[in-house]
């Protein structure tokens, strides 16, 4: 059964007003998630900390407004990505360190721009190993883990 809808504009503006309200006090309590520790605003997260506006995330840490991520590390705007660090506004990427507006990439560093691309650093094709061997000498030298 329906309760009534106000159909005057001040009263349904309050009743709007109400709603929000009710969602702000809300978001603290990070509705839906399991084990979300120190997050604000996150819903349907999983074993996620430090994050805030996050939606369906599975250990993800220091991560704002991301969605169905895993395993991803001080992203900003991040979409149905994995295992990426550092990285803002990425959508379907795997294995992303400090990059920003990649999309469908899987093992770029410091990449921006691409799109379906693998093995690239600063935007510059490598082979598998020389990747590989860059990669670790720059995540030592960035005081990346």
């Amino acid at each position: 059964m329906q309760s009534s809808i106000p159909l005057e504009k001040r009263e349904f503006e309050r009743a709007l007003r109400d709603l929000q309200q009710q969602a702000l006090q809300e978001a603290d309590q990070n509705p839906g998630s399991y084990r979300c520790e120190r997050c604000k605003d996150c819903r349907q997260c999983m074993f996620t900390t430090d994050s805030t506006g996050c939606f369906g995330c599975t250990y993800c840490g220091h991560c704002t407004d991301c969605s169905q991520c895993t395993h991803c590390h001080g992203c900003q705007g991040c979409h149905q990505s994995s295992y990426c660090v550092n990285s803002r506004n990425l959508s379907a990427c795997s294995y992303v360190i400090m990059s920003d507006h990649c999309d469908e990439c899987i093992f770029c560093f410091g990449c921006v721009g691409l799109v379906k691309k693998e093995f690239h650093i600063l935007n510059q094709k490598f082979s598998r190993d020389a990747y590989f061997r860059m990669v670790a000498k720059l995540k030592t030298e960035m005081g990346i883990a």
